[in-house]
């Protein structure tokens, strides 16, 4: 749908934008990208949501002519993109924020936005299609945070800093008219720029349509406002840490397995045909036509040798045939174990090509199971999750200095002037040893090859001035438990005497 929406825009821009008297902003405004691109997260929405039907419509020939059937999946895309959102944040982690009053207000925010569990859905999303956005705003006096799908994003201006103008399409349908709302965000100079313009068409339609005033919908949107003490844009931009290989010089991510779709057809291939051989492979037993005809005995009543109702008889033509005295037991052995080594080859090489260790998943016949929890920091998987943790963690930095500038033009709250800092300790659990981690950040330390501060930041997962805070408590309570052990053995009784 929306690689035509964007040709659309296209069409309105070409048609209105290159016309140099026209001073609409979101007019003369073009976008770069390259709507092709849409055409794949279409795919890999399609793929995770389990029907994609290129691969999954199958049309076969039978006796009885053309016959379609959709093709069984195991639904990898959904499996992969959840376990790596899941091993990378969950309740576990913790965005730490220098300055207190500063991180109070922000995790108040977070709180009322319910921002754990939305968030790592949100990075599931990510990793299935390539992106997502984060779009903060104020509403009753509150700072919400908007979520939007790589899909209903596209993006206008970028440099090698990121993504700074784009344009947010919302389809709504009203009855048998198609509305599409257009929110743009825009740099026009050091001025940024929210525009919205309203389209309306038919429902059947893929046109933008008319332009119609907003207040057909939406009575209290303003059509553009202009901020001007913007040092960002007022949206973060989160996608994979994977170079986008389809085409190298757009700014939008790639799914998490978008380099494996060869691979995770051929699996739904497997899979649906170990599904089938249950079915071709059931038991099937010829017997001659003239055993299941009706035949009336000596009381009057219809009798057969064989139940007619039962599947498992299959009743084979007249003379000719078969021997009409001879029953033959057609079944066939199924080939459960081939189709099983066979599916678990085909993960190890899925968990190859999108970041997982050689056995991170495998099929026991009724459902793929994970091993994520025998992952050590040697391991592919978390090399790989760490690899997406310092994108995502410079994103979430993002999102608090888009959420402080925006707190302060509504007059909300204010950052520290000299700044602050932000570190989100990741939830390592799953992946590594605690205990292992304190040995090694002892030793370390014990060597002189790491400060205790430093060791502390990554033992606790805390900030350079919480370590610090940490640091001079461990001190106090070291010089008061040393005064305590001096008096316990008596070591200033003299003095007391």
């Amino acid at each position: 749908m929306f690689q035509s929406l964007i040709s659309k825009i296209k069409g309105v821009l070409q048609k209105l934008g290159l016309v140099k008297n026209i001073k609409s902003l979101s007019d003369t405004k073009s976008i770069p990208i390259d709507d092709q691109f849409y055409k794949n997260i279409d795919m890999w929405k399609a793929l995770y949501q389990g029907y994609f039907s290129e691969w999954h419509d199958i049309h076969y020939q039978t006796i009885n002519g053309r016959k379609k059937r959709r093709r069984a999946s195991l639904n990898m895309p959904k499996v992969l993109s959840q376990e790596m959102a899941t091993l990378i944040f969950n309740e576990r982690c913790e965005v730490n924020i220098s300055d207190k009053s500063l991180a109070e207000n922000v995790h108040d925010i977070f709180k009322q936005n319910k921002f754990i569990s939305k968030f790592q859905d949100y990075l599931e999303f990510q990793f299935a299609l390539g992106g997502m956005v984060i779009k903060p705003y104020v509403e009753d006096d509150k700072i919400k945070l908007s979520y939007v799908t790589a899909d209903c994003f596209i993006p206008v201006g970028w440099d090698n800093q990121g993504i700074h103008e784009a344009v947010f399409p919302n389809e709504i349908r009203k009855g048998d008219k198609k509305y599409t709302h257009l929110e743009w965000h825009l740099w026009e100079g050091k001025e940024y720029v929210i525009k919205n313009e309203l389209y309306v068409a038919e429902k059947t339609t893929s046109d933008l349509g008319k332009k119609v005033p907003l207040s057909t919908l939406f009575p209290d949107l303003e059509e553009e406002v202009r901020i001007n003490n913007f040092k960002r844009s007022g949206f973060v931009y989160f996608k994979p840490n994977l170079a986008n290989h389809i085409d190298m010089q757009s700014p939008l991510g790639v799914a998490i397995f978008s380099a494996a779709l060869d691979t995770l057809k051929t699996l739904d291939i497997a899979y649906d045909s170990f599904q089938r051989e249950f079915v071709l492979g059931k038991r099937r037993i010829l017997i001659p036509a003239s055993a299941v005809r009706m035949v009336i005995d000596e009381n009057g009543n219809p009798q057969r040798y064989f139940d007619a109702d039962d599947e498992v008889y299959q009743a084979l033509g007249g003379s000719g045939d078969m021997d009409d005295n001879k029953i033959q037991d057609n079944t066939v052995e199924l080939r459960v174990e081939e189709h099983i080594a066979a599916i678990n080859a085909l993960l190890n090489l899925l968990s190859m090509q999108t970041g997982f260790s050689s056995g991170s998943f495998s099929f026991d016949g009724k459902s793929v199971k994970t091993a994520t929890e025998v992952v050590s920091e040697n391991s592919k998987t978390f090399r790989t999750k760490q690899s997406h943790e310092n994108v995502i963690e410079a994103g979430l930095t993002e999102l608090i200095d888009v959420i402080v500038q925006l707190a302060e033009l509504y007059d909300l709250f204010s950052g520290p002037k000299d700044g602050w800092e932000v570190t989100v300790a990741f939830d390592d659990s799953i992946a590594e040893d605690q205990t292992a981690e304190i040995n090694k950040q002892t030793q370390l330390v014990t060597n002189k090859l790491q400060s205790r501060k430093r060791a502390i930041m990554r033992i606790h997962g805390l900030s350079e001035e919480e370590a610090t805070l940490l640091l001079q408590e461990i001190a106090e309570e070291n010089k008061t438990a040393t005064a305590e052990a001096i008096d316990f053995f008596g070591m200033n009784r003299a003095g007391n005497e």
